[in-house]
């Protein structure tokens, strides 16, 4: 466990932040080294498995609910001293996860046809991202562990584990991932059925290493057969801070799937060049969004303290880092889109829409920056209702004119990412307004 409620709150940030910018990253570079080789099955592969992967942002919606939950009340205990609670709030989400995990298997294997035939462009768009899904809802559903494991160890202010297992685990999936789908070495090429099982074996193996070493080396928290027996009371406090930040997951699973819904009527080349743009816009925020995720238990634990000024020095700092990170990887989009996408794609039409997605979508990026911190801080607060509440205020302000437009005679592609623009700059000066009226109702007046 570490403390941080005491000492410099840049030097936790800056400590904090590296490790899960190297684990994002690499989760990132997953799914980008999966479209590199899968991009050689053709713009219908690609499709697929891009609008496949947008099923994720539902799953992670849930495991949102349990990864806010567990590591925003842990963060809380540790800030009050309070290892019982810590305990029993670990163990309650284990077995929280374990249900949902079971339920997402289930479900993602009855519903993903179906799934598929409401966003992809063809028959042979929905074929691959059938096959893909198969294969990979048993990374999603193994991921409700993982993440729950991964989240109570930032929650006592721990990073470095949760980094090196996931490392670990992403490596095995760059091996595996041209083995399976090519078929390199073996000559048995499973295609976007390979993509899938690389990252569910991956993920397999990143759970199995997270146990040991909560098993074998963590102290603070711990698995307790007698505390993993379902207590409501526990469940309820879980969801009542996971469920709206689970929400505002939702929400982008939203977003994103009107955007494939409205690309439909270009083909399967604009799905595909959206689906590698937006893999990369998730790549070039990694940086801000590293920094906004160690904001969370860190103004979590001093929350749990009552150290009001701290938890409000923690968003002045975490906000001007993070924005100057998200201007320089805007101008870096601006300059060359071309250089981020290198090898991404063969099709000129496929980089086309993927590079006019990066330049016109990445004007978004300082507002999203905000967005990211703001959605931090409500979740070290313990309260994130106004996340739902500002992501919801963007799905009625962004989908209902997209759908509307895609309808239109003259409707273009680049009157998405202009909407898009509008409605996150919208977003981010709701959340600031949200932030600060929740900071005068929760947080001690500052001495005159």
């Amino acid at each position: 466990m570490k403390d941080l409620t005491e000492g410099s709150i840049v030097s936790h940030i800056l400590t904090m932040a590296p490790p899960i910018f190297a684990g994002m990253i690499m989760m990132m570079l997953c799914g980008l080294i999966d479209l590199y080789f899968v991009s050689g099955l053709g713009d219908a592969a690609v499709a697929g498995v891009s609008a496949a992967g947008n099923a994720g942002f539902l799953i992670n919606a849930l495991m949102q609910v349990l990864s806010v939950g567990t590591m925003a009340l842990i963060a809380h205990a540790v800030g009050r001293k309070d290892r019982a609670d810590a305990n029993l709030v670990f163990n309650q989400s284990l077995g929280l996860s374990a249900a949902c995990g079971l339920l997402t298997w289930v479900a993602g294997t009855v519903f993903a046809r179906g799934y598929m035939r409401t966003v992809a462009a063809d028959q042979a768009t929905i074929e691959a991202g059938t096959t893909y899904l198969i294969w990979f809802i048993p990374a999603l559903a193994l991921q409700f562990a993982l993440l729950v494991m991964s989240s109570a160890l930032r929650g006592t202010g721990i990073v470095r584990p949760t980094m090196v297992v996931q490392a670990l685990a992403i490596g095995l999936n760059i091996v595996l991932a041209p083995v399976l789908i090519a078929g390199w070495g073996t000559g048995r090429a499973l295609g976007v059925a390979g993509a899938g099982l690389a990252s569910s074996i991956a993920v397999l193996i990143g759970v199995l290493m997270l146990w040991i070493y909560f098993h074998r080396l963590e102290r603070y928290v711990g698995v307790n057969r007698r505390l993993l027996r379902p207590q409501l009371r526990q469940w309820k406090r879980i969801l009542n801070i996971g469920l709206p930040a689970g929400g505002e997951f939702a929400m982008m699973f939203a977003n994103m799937g009107v955007i494939y819904y409205a690309l439909s009527g270009f083909g399967a080349a604009a799905q595909a060049g959206f689906g590698i743009g937006s893999r990369v816009m998730g790549l070039i925020q990694v940086p801000a969004m590293a920094i906004a995720f160690a904001a969370g238990p860190i103004a979590g634990q001093n929350f749990g303290a009552g150290n009001s000024e701290r938890v409000r020095e923690t968003f002045k700092k975490v906000a001007l880092i993070g924005t100057g990170l998200m201007i320089a990887v805007t101008m870096a989009a601006q300059w060359r889109p071309d250089l981020l996408l290198a090898g991404l794609a063969k099709d000129a039409e496929t980089m086309a829409v993927a590079a006019l997605f990066l330049q016109m979508v990445s004007l978004n990026l300082v507002a999203q920056g905000l967005i990211f911190v703001c959605s931090a801080m409500f979740q070290g607060l313990g309260n994130t209702k106004p996340v739902l509440l500002s992501s919801g205020a963007r799905l009625i302000t962004y989908a209902m004119p997209v759908i509307w437009l895609s309808a239109q005679s003259g409707f273009r592609i680049v009157d998405i990412w202009y909407l898009s623009i509008a409605t996150t700059t919208l977003q981010a000066a709701l959340s600031l307004w949200l932030l600060r009226r929740e900071f005068g109702k929760r947080l001690v007046p500052l001495v005159p």
